[in-house]
């Protein structure tokens, strides 16, 4: 064995504590840390040959590179849509790395069985029935994909062809219907041969980004075969939901695929107040939920759930004799484009495990109170503008004058220490948008932007 490695492993319990004071030390830091810090961009060097064992990393790391980090894991990180890391997920993700299993068959089951009763808890925490069947991916893209997967499949099954075998020329010309598709579905689409082209964008409701179903079902009307609607569930912008149960009817009466991409507005369900959102949910084909946004768990995570299992296995199926049985209840290798990969599903369990449906219900309302606090700030704000109501978690606004996208880049830019928002095209309309899905966000880190927010237009 290498000197250095030897000396690790002779020293780990010592290292691995070092460790953790150094991660409880960036975790206590959070709070008043530079939201992005203004660093200069570090340069790539050479693989050194000279090993200088963990601890010489640890401190490399330290010098070079963690001055440069986000505070991302922290409460006023409100970009995208960031979740953070609860204690118990993040005590799930260092066991995963710890106990380093590949959780794909069930010639090695532990880990698959933790997976299912996983998959179970999610279900059941988004009121789904046990007609959905799930599987854990990397992220909502990935989610997305599977679910666009498998409904390509069922076209194929409706066409009496299967694309996953004769390819997808198979299939024909495809069309995707969809009021206010996130990125990844065409992206997902191009991955999947069916092309980006093939999504067509169809009519929202005024002021609204849920489809309009009269003109969905106008879409519908004129299509020759049947074709995949994809809804939202809570879009990026605004957090609109489409009408599931009057899609769901439209799927029954014209015979198309429903996925429904609920990334995070799934966690709606959770909240007594906001549960009609999502009403309608369990009627979906396929369904994305993400998990590293407001279940609080750590890169990489989602869910994907679908009614017609035995199609994503027809998908991912792979034939190899060291991997576990397809069968009725098929491995975990064969529903995924993976063959492997860690033990995603851990930071899950224990977080749900820990807090249950009670402490995440509390993160999501105290995120939706948060969003509705600053949504209100930003109306009593000179020179700011609310863009659309504060639906969920989401609070989308614009400068009142000259709202072009330099502009707003600098009113980014000055926030930076304070707080990280996104920038977004609404309506048309260049804007900011604040999305609250951290754990650790409470109403003083509201109160604190809105001064920050106050102080920076007026300079302007």
């Amino acid at each position: 064995m290498h000197p250095r490695l030897a000396a690790d492993l002779a020293a780990l319990p010592e290292l691995l504590e070092a460790t953790r004071r150094h991660a409880a030390a960036f975790l206590d830091g959070l709070a008043e840390a530079p939201v992005v810090p203004a660093v200069p961009a570090r340069q790539p060097v050479p693989l050194p040959a000279e090993a200088v064992g963990l601890s010489g990393a640890l401190r490399e790391f330290a010098a070079r590179w963690e001055p440069g980090l986000s505070a991302s894991a922290g409460p006023r990180y409100l970009g995208f849509v960031t979740g953070g890391v609860t204690p118990a997920a993040l005590a799930g993700d260092w066991l995963t790395a710890t106990v380093d299993q590949n959780a794909m068959s069930s010639l090695d089951a532990t880990g698959q069985l933790l997976e299912r009763e996983t998959v179970g808890w999610l279900r059941e925490l988004f009121g789904l029935s046990e007609c959905h069947e799930g599987t854990l991916v990397s992220g909502a893209t990935m989610s997305n994909t599977v679910g666009l997967a498998t409904a390509r499949e069922w076209l194929g099954e409706r066409r009496g062809v299967s694309p996953a075998e004769a390819g997808v020329a198979a299939l024909g010309a495809v069309r995707v219907l969809s009021g206010s598709p996130h990125s990844s579905v065409a992206k997902g689409l191009s991955l999947l041969g069916l092309g980006r082209a093939a999504l067509r964008t169809v009519a929202t409701l005024p002021g609204r980004e849920a489809v309009d179903p009269a003109a969905l079902e106008a879409a519908l009307r004129e299509e020759d075969g049947p074709c995949i609607v994809v809804a939202n569930a809570g879009t990026v912008n605004t957090v609109d939901f489409d009408d599931l149960r009057a899609l769901a009817a439209l799927r029954d009466r014209y015979g198309c695929w429903l996925h429904v991409d609920a990334a995070f507005g799934a966690f709606a369900a959770l909240s007594a107040d906001h549960a009609h959102l999502v009403d309608g949910l369990d009627l979906a084909d396929s369904l994305c939920v993400d998990l590293h946004k407001w279940l609080n768990v750590p890169y990489d995570s989602a869910v994907q759930f679908t009614r017609r299992q035995d199609l994503q296995a027809r998908v991912f199926q792979n034939a190899a004799a060291y991997l576990g049985p397809l069968g009725a209840d098929p491995d975990l290798v064969h529903l995924t484009p993976e063959n492997s990969r860690r033990l995603r599903a851990l930071a899950a369990w224990f977080t749900l495990r820990a807090y249950g449906r009670d402490g995440h219900r509390e993160i999501v309302e105290r995120c939706v109170t948060c969003a509705r606090v600053l949504g209100a700030a930003v109306e009593n704000i000179p020179g700011l503008r609310l863009l659309a109501p504060v639906r969920l978690n989401v609070v989308c606004f614009t400068l009142t004058d000259s709202p072009t996208p330099a502009r707003l880049a600098a009113l980014a830019d000055a926030l930076a220490p304070e707080a990280f928002l996104t920038p977004t095209v609404y309506a048309g309309q260049p804007a900011l948008r604040a999305a609250f899905s951290n754990w650790r966000t409470t109403d003083g880190d509201v109160e604190r932007l809105a001064r920050a927010l106050e102080r920076v237009v007026a300079t302007l």
